[in-house]
């Protein structure tokens, strides 16, 4: 397929032509010209958008799909065209399906029903055995299988020994390990944020502790062990000061911030919405600040979707007994972008590549086209007919966003937005 995109702002700040109008030549999958103006033969197909622009392709760090054994929230080539629409070139793909993904023979399965698709995906492996935390998988085996790292999704990893072992093991093969921040014993049964408004409804806390007390926890095994550790979703204040305390002693931590956390607060508790039950749970507006001012910083390394299909079955019940979670990819860029402008959100939506290992190809001429097409300045108000998953469970309904992805092109596939 032979493409030209005509008069897009390249968004790459390691490029002469970053924040330049150019027209882009793609042929057979490869950038073969860059331009200020390019001309249009029979064979290529033009492709002009409304204040186009293009980056680099987003990577998400956390996504959930269901397949195997629940395609009834959702499978995996629709998750994968939900990815594509919300501008993701690439997703790592969480270990929570039936059965868990805690060997090769899983991952295999997983990566096969994605060949040929335009989105890459990533497998992520259980750290143990069907995420029970009593023994590790086979960790070894599903890394040469494709897994990029290993994680028992929202499961904490309470034996503190385990978790040792997983960190010495895994540099073996330079294995990435991740750590679930919540220590359940000081949130027992807890729904919601320990905080005025949850004491007022009436909900079972969850307090900033229960994090906080794990991050310390796994940061001082991190520093006994060695080895490397990501901390998916952190959500308090205090837990970015502890990871840049880290980060600045040398611990080879990375940790990522959910979309969610960054934009909604414990304040739209008071509507008893389903959708608002989420893991970690929304914070008070100083951690959502705190948690901002981290990822400007550097101190957390990426932002994630953190994408999580729930049937309306499981949501459509008593706040108390709903499932956590909260689809998020369609509407992440133009959260994140309302938030810190479209240059950071591609940082921060880019930024977790290096800490998988994803391959990041560069935006010049010979490389493989690896990129995402957005307008940053769309306002529009998020609604259900934006909703591309199969579960409908979005925290940000209604919500007014700015920025819109138009799709991706990827892997010699271009796919649009309607």
């Amino acid at each position: 397929m032979n493409i030209l995109l005509k008069s897009a702002v390249i968004v790459e700040p390691s490029s002469k032509h970053h924040l330049k109008k150019r027209d882009i030549l793609i042929e057979k999958g490869k950038i073969s010209k860059i331009a200020a103006s390019i001309s249009s033969k029979k064979n290529i197909k033009e492709i002009s958008l409304e204040n186009l622009h293009v980056s680099r392709g987003w990577f998400d760090s956390s996504v959930s799909f269901g397949e195997p054994g629940f395609e009834e929230r959702e499978t995996i080539e629709n998750g994968l065209n939900t990815a594509a629409i919300s501008g993701f070139t690439a997703v790592a793909v969480n270990a929570n399906t039936f059965p868990v993904t805690d060997a090769k023979a899983q991952i295999k399965f997983i990566k096969t029903k994605a060949e040929g698709h335009a989105v890459k995906l990533y497998p992520i492996g259980a750290l143990t055995l069907g995420s029970k935390s009593i023994d590790l998988a086979e960790l070894f085996d599903m890394t040469n299988e494709g897994a990029i790292s290993f994680y028992d999704y929202k499961i904490p990893i309470e034996n503190a020994n385990l978790l040792k072992i997983a960190l010495q093991y895994s540099q073996n093969f330079d294995g990435l390990v991740q750590s679930f921040p919540f220590e359940k014993s000081v949130a027992k049964n807890g729904v919601a944020n320990e905080e005025v408004n949850s004491t007022k409804l009436g909900l079972k806390g969850i307090p900033n502790l229960s994090e906080e007390l794990q991050i310390i926890r796994d940061l001082y095994i991190l520093e006994y062990t060695g080895g490397k550790l990501h901390i998916p979703t952190i959500s308090t204040k205090k837990s970015v000061s502890l990871i840049k305390e880290a980060k600045k002693n040398g611990l080879n931590v990375s940790c990522s911030v959910s979309i969610f956390n960054l934009f909604l607060t414990d304040e739209l508790l008071e509507e008893f919405n389903t959708n608002y039950k989420l893991l970690p749970p929304l914070r008070t507006s100083e951690d959502a600040k705190a948690l901002l001012k981290g990822l400007k910083d550097g101190t957390i390394d990426g932002v994630t979707s953190d994408h999580n299909p729930i049937d309306t079955e499981h949501k459509k019940t008593e706040f108390e007994h709903a499932k956590f979670g909260s689809i998020g990819l369609e509407a992440c860029f133009g959260v994140l972008n309302k938030l810190i402008g479209f240059e950071k959100s591609i940082e921060a939506l880019t930024g977790l590549r290096e800490v998988f290992k994803i391959d990041s190809t560069k935006f010049e001429e010979g490389s493989k086209a690896e990129l995402t097409l957005f307008n940053p300045d769309t306002e529009w108000v998020f609604s259900e007919a934006d909703i591309y998953s199969t579960s409908k469970n979005s925290a940000f309904l209604d919500q007014k966003l700015k920025g819109k992805p138009y799709g991706i092109l990827a892997n010699n596939k271009l796919i649009l937005n309607k």
